[in-house]
């Protein structure tokens, strides 16, 4: 059978700089082996796949996969997803409010000018990391406990936990383990200094399905949920542009606001690069 995909382009600041997404249309045949093996065969941090939806209330139902394992929900695939739908004539019953269905249950996309943003969806788990999980962070990232300014389960799917160190400048230095023997999902932040095209800087850490440690280009669900924390701490306020994948030469860009209902939105380019189809 074809399968048309899409090849997305999401959060970069010009094209090429963001994080790729390959997005699997008309993909209910394909069962959730089938979709890994495309996944692991592509070997980007996630590929989605598009079937009929199940909820009445959703425009369409995508299901996220790592070369590891599905996700209920993911940030950068959310906002390629849409893009790639829309592109292919999906039309939203609200065309300014397209409601996404994922494991995670419904996600709202508005337009926010030539830009997609997805409301943040609640967490999981959040609150203090015990200090036995600490001391294993710390070991992980190579730094010093005293270097942590504060710490954060941000779970809202893929298990974050948030580290905040005192700079941009430090977050840049880190360099992690190259291996882990458990699964492991950290998030790095910390602000730059006033006047810069950006607010604060992230990196994203995990681990494959080897063990082997990878950073995120640029990731949506880390960047809603360490938003969720920065503003409920007051260490952010109103909106901000957070940066992410400096450290491995690409200009991820994203834009924060939250609304007067409380409501975090997480908004960035989703460029269209190419298409085909896979012929399986």
């Amino acid at each position: 059978m074809d399968y048309p995909f899409t090849l997305v382009d999401v959060f970069g600041a010009q094209p090429l700089t963001g994080n790729p997404l390959a997005v699997v249309h008309d993909a209910g045949a394909l069962d959730t082996e089938q979709m890994l093996r495309i996944t692991r065969w592509l070997n980007f941090s996630e590929t989605t796949f598009l079937v009929p939806p199940t909820d009445p209330a959703a425009d369409y139902h995508v299901r996220i996969f790592t070369p590891d394992r599905e996700l209920p929900f993911a940030g950068h695939p959310t906002l390629g997803t849409c893009r790639a739908w829309l592109s292919r004539g999906g039309a939203a019953r609200d065309p300014m409010a397209i409601v996404q269905q994922c494991g995670a249950g419904l996600v709202t996309v508005r337009r926010d000018g030539e830009k997609l943003a997805f409301a943040a969806p609640p967490l999981l788990r959040d609150g203090p990391v015990d200090e036995t999980t600490i001391a294993k962070v710390v070991d992980f990232l190579n730094i010093d406990r005293a270097a942590v300014v504060d710490i954060q389960w941000v779970d809202n799917g893929p298990g974050w936990i948030a580290v905040l160190l005192a700079s941009a400048e430090a977050v840049l230095a880190v360099t992690p383990a190259a291996r882990c023997a458990t699964r492991a999902e950290i998030g790095l932040v910390a602000p730059h200094a006033p006047g810069g095209p950006a607010d604060f800087e992230l990196r994203a850490f995990f681990t494959d399905q080897a063990g082997t440690v990878r950073e995120d280009p640029v990731t949506g669900s880390l960047n809603a949920s360490i938003a969720q924390w920065l503003f409920a701490s007051g260490r952010a306020t109103g909106s901000y542009v957070a940066a992410q994948g400096t450290a491995i030469g690409r200009s991820g860009r994203i834009g924060i606001s939250r609304d007067g209902d409380g409501q975090v939105w997480v908004a960035g380019a989703a460029d269209i690069l190419s298409s085909g189809v896979f012929q399986l």
